[in-house]
């Protein structure tokens, strides 16, 4: 990453206009997050929200990447769920059927129809979240879950379902619109947006816990004492150092690269010669970068989703049901560790093998082995001691496998890793402080959408500043 590059490009009009056009459309989506469903009065409408997040677990990491939109009850609420289920749909049905995996290599133009034709599944997937979100929040009042007052006739109940589809639409676009200025991807920049906008809550809840000095203070060496908390302030420490390591290990990771050396055969036309040079194609440990982990984390939602709704139901046939998919498939807090649940175990299981499993398959999808050893055979490239064509993808294949194996596996321990420190401070009794422990997930984001967008940024950079080294 070259800093001074990217300073000078600042001074570029371009680039002031495509960041300024990226920080305006940020801003938007936050200001978004804050205006209310048109439902019912907007504090009432709050009281009623807390208190049925209050009596689940279910939605906390909706409410995370949604910016603190689910606590709001906010228009852009449903957020990127419908849209990055139908990435999953429309990526499964590339490799299954023949005709979209035609398209899918007919290059720019067959993309673009793909991702038209994602947009469009997106739609009835938002109306029907959206429809989900006020059934379970109207069931919960009618059953005396919640408190508060909401008095509101059927059609009120229509105009909230289509201003909660309309917002999840609305951020489908703004997200596009970001990332046609060229320096990151849309939607994972509004994810990474609504994680970075909690962290001030983060820290204003470690600030008060640690200034707490009703268990004493923090004695220095005898001559002074600090106004802490002693025992959170060591606890603190330790999960800083551990974080500062993971994210060591986290950059490392994502920018750990096999190389692997090209070499082009000599070729002679008429009477002027070209090739007999060799170039590099790098490969890159996890490819797929943070997307294997957002898939894994909205394919297990929609369980504990399904659970929810069984529940608003109010049938008592499926009440068992409906308790085990919750207790299942949502995060383990502090005090499920306390319980002796098996059940526990399920989720940070879940969420390892699919991230496995999400970054084969999209690993897949972004690193063709049989195109590029197309190209490389009709553009008279060869990798040394491997035979163009057949043997070349076979090699490729075998090299990308190996790294997946060890890069799947790597960011699928670190994903879960926040389980294993909540639960090491349960058992030495910190359960009161557990929370504070770094999300994993959230990390897994923000640092490969950082370094991503930083990337992007360097080649834009490279690019608006080319003319100042001619």
């Amino acid at each position: 990453m070259n800093w001074k590059i990217i300073l000078r490009s600042l001074k570029n009009r371009d680039m002031q206009k495509r960041l300024g056009i990226l920080l305006g459309l940020i801003v938007v989506f936050r200001m978004l997050a804050h205006i209310p469903v048109p439902l019912a009065d907007a504090t009432e409408l709050k009281t009623i929200v807390s208190g049925l997040l209050g009596s689940t677990d279910f939605g906390g990491f909706i409410n995370l990447l949604s910016g603190g939109a689910l606590a709001q009850f906010s228009i852009v609420l449903v957020g990127l769920g419908p849209f990055i289920t139908a990435s999953i749909i429309t990526q499964l049905l590339t490799k299954a059927i023949p005709k979209l995996e035609e398209l899918h290599k007919d290059g720019e133009s067959g993309r673009r129809k793909i991702n038209q034709w994602t947009r469009i599944i997106a739609v009835p997937l938002a109306i029907v979240q959206s429809i989900a979100y006020i059934y379970i929040l109207r069931q919960s009042y009618l059953s005396g879950v919640t408190a508060g007052t909401l008095d509101t006739s059927l059609w009120e109940w229509v105009v909230a379902v289509g201003a909660l589809s309309a917002g999840s639409i609305l951020l489908m676009w703004l997200g596009e619109l970001m990332t046609e200025q060229g320096v990151g991807n849309g939607i994972s920049l509004l994810i990474f947006a609504g994680i970075i906008s909690q962290l001030p809550t983060t820290l204003g809840t470690i600030i008060a816990s640690l200034f707490d000095a009703s268990a004493g203070g923090l004695n220095v060496f005898g001559w002074f004492t600090i106004p802490v908390n002693p025992d959170l302030f060591w606890l603190i420490l330790a999960i800083a150092a551990l974080a500062i390591i993971v994210l060591y290990i986290l950059v490392k990771i994502n920018e750990a690269q096999r190389v692997i050396t090209i070499n082009y055969a000599k070729r002679v036309n008429s009477n002027s010669a070209y090739g007999g040079v060799k170039s590099i194609l790098p490969v890159k440990l996890i490819a797929a970068g943070v997307i294997p982990v957002i898939f894994a984390v909205a394919f297990l939602s929609l369980p504990a989703f399904a659970g929810q709704l069984l529940k608003a139901t109010g049938n008592e046939n499926y009440t068992v049901l409906a308790d085990n998919l919750v207790r299942w498939f949502q995060a383990p807090q502090a005090t499920s560790f306390t319980s002796g649940d098996w059940g526990v175990a399920v989720y940070p299981i879940a969420y390892f093998l699919l991230v496995i499993m999400f970054t084969y398959f999209y690993t897949g999808i972004v690193f063709n082995s049989n195109e590029i050893s197309e190209n490389l055979q009709k553009q008279g490239g060869f990798i040394e001691g491997v035979r163009p064509g057949l043997q070349t993808e076979r090699y490729l294949t075998r090299t990308v496998n190996r790294l997946i194996l060890f890069g799947s596996i790597a960011l699928g321990l670190i994903a879960v890793l926040p389980f294993a420190v909540e639960y090491t401070l349960v058992q030495l009794g910190y359960s009161q402080v557990s929370s504070l422990a770094i999300g994993g997930t959230g990390l897994l984001i923000v640092v490969t959408v950082g370094l991503e967008t930083m990337r992007q940024l360097n080649s834009r950079a490279l690019m608006v500043t080319y003319d100042d080294y001619k």
